[in-house]
């Protein structure tokens, strides 16, 4: 991973003006060690230490969801994979307390099945669902909806950060699992602030430039932010990318007090201990409450625009062993105004000056006297030009473009359509195998970072 995107460490808390001009716009996460060990929550939440009690006496009465995982101790974000059941929290905290007593509970890397007891508890569920809670997502404060706060009382516990005050905060959030338990890998559409409360917490972070790695979610999809790949284990046969799912990730430990600034749409996975407890704060970010709303197609635009470009680049660095076109050279001998009637051929030596260099890199013109050559030309142009050709074509002319002046160009073009007994013809094949090239680019743009499967449309 690249070296400017890895989390910065700090075990002093930055004031709210570092942190707005400083950390935040970087849009890179950050680890601030023991930045909320003075919460009244760390002592009085913790589950091995009288926090189970404390909990139950202050909210047990609260009524709220919690989400029943059908696939043992992993928590998918795909609807199907989970349900929201209303559960009251003191029936949650027992079940806590006797996972505790069991000789096991702290050295068990399988959890249990849900006890029937505590399933009979859920409310619409059947006495005979097996599988996991977590009390994910139960909101201490929501801006957007202050009636559904059912733990709000615990907010006397905690404390905003003091470099968040000036943020505008979406919402604070309890989470709480009974034993080892694992998220799918997603990425949020706030800034994300993850306080440790108890227990001990690895949170596995990509930047969103590995989406392709990653395979989203379809975006018309209700899980449109959470990855396809397998976070057991990753279906290579299905999503071959995934290869390198573990070399393009940082793993970072929380452990009480410490807290992890997660930015927007940065993908993150995390598994956590038994019997741990977080709070998160949300707050929007500028970097999409800038963009003012009649602006919303050129961003789009854009986007898809930047992407396809890095798309087309990729491709042809992998297919022909160079690097991007734009940091292509021009040969040496390729002086001003002698392009006009030069040809191509590959370089005797591909290494020279101690660099491998891709064929785009190894054309240089030469004056060979080649009889059948404008037939030949002619031919492999109009039937044998592939849209990657037609792609590497246009670029080499645009880089010659660079280099000569205006008559030196007229006069190269002139030369090189009347190789053509039909010029528009050629061009025709030319700027089709262009375009044929960036629309798969476009497909593969669609398909890595926004999951969509898109077939060539009609003409």
């Amino acid at each position: 991973m690249d070296s400017s995107l890895l989390a910065r460490r700090f075990d002093e808390r930055p004031s709210p003006a570092d942190f707005s001009s400083k950390i935040e716009p970087t849009n890179v996460p950050a680890v601030f060690h023991g930045a909320v060990k003075e919460w009244r929550a760390i002592t009085r939440w913790n589950p091995f230490d009288g926090g189970l009690d404390y909990l139950e006496e202050r909210a047990g009465s609260a009524v709220l969801e919690a989400m029943l995982s059908r696939s043992g101790h992993v928590f998918y974000g795909d609807i199907r994979s989970h349900e929201r059941v209303p559960i009251s929290f003191s029936t949650f905290i027992t079940s806590c307390k006797k996972f505790l007593q069991t000789s096991d509970a702290r050295s068990t890397s399988a959890p249990p099945a849900m006890s029937l007891a505590t399933s009979a508890c859920l409310e619409d569920a059947s006495s005979d669902i097996l599988g996991e809670l977590y009390v994910a997502q139960v909101p201490i404060l929501n801006l957007e909806d202050k009636e559904r706060c059912p733990l709000r009382i615990l907010a006397e516990d905690i404390q905003t950060p003091i470099f968040l005050q000036t943020s505008t905060l979406a919402s604070i959030n309890f989470w709480m699992n009974m034993a080892k338990s694992r998220s799918s890998t997603h990425y949020d559409p706030h800034h994300n602030l993850l306080c440790m409360v108890s227990g001990c917490k690895k949170v596995i972070l990509w930047p969103p430039s590995a989406c392709p790695i990653l395979y989203p979610m379809a975006v018309y999809g209700e899980a449109s932010n959470h990855s396809a790949v397998s976070i057991e284990k990753p279906d290579l046969s299905l999503h071959p990318r995934a290869v390198h799912y573990e070399e393009s990730s940082q793993k970072i430990i929380l452990r009480p007090g410490d807290v992890l600034f997660i930015p927007e749409g940065w993908f993150h996975q995390v598994d956590s201990d038994d019997l741990t407890i977080a709070v998160n704060f949300w707050w929007k970010s500028d970097m999409m409450s800038n963009m003012v709303e009649h602006m919303d197609a050129y961003y789009l635009r854009r986007i898809l625009n930047r992407l396809v470009a890095k798309e087309m680049n990729q491709t042809l660095h992998e297919q022909t062993g160079g690097s991007s076109m734009e940091k292509y050279q021009p040969c040496s001998e390729a002086t001003e105004g002698n392009h006009g009637s030069d040809h191509y051929k590959l370089r005797d030596n591909p290494k020279e000056n101690g660099k491998s260099n891709g064929i785009l890199q190894q054309l240089e013109p030469c004056g060979l006297d080649m009889q059948n050559f404008p037939r030949t030309l002619e031919a492999l142009i109009l039937y044998m030009l592939s849209p990657k050709g037609a792609e590497v074509l246009t670029r080499k002319f645009d880089e010659m473009d660079q280099q000569t002046n205006k008559e030196a160009q007229a006069e190269f073009y002139r030369l090189f359509y009347s190789v053509f007994d039909d010029q528009f013809a050629a061009m025709d094949v030319i700027l089709n195998g262009k375009e044929s090239f960036a629309f798969q680019a476009f497909k593969n743009v669609l398909d890595n970072y926004a999951g969509v499967h898109l077939g060539r449309p009609n003409k």
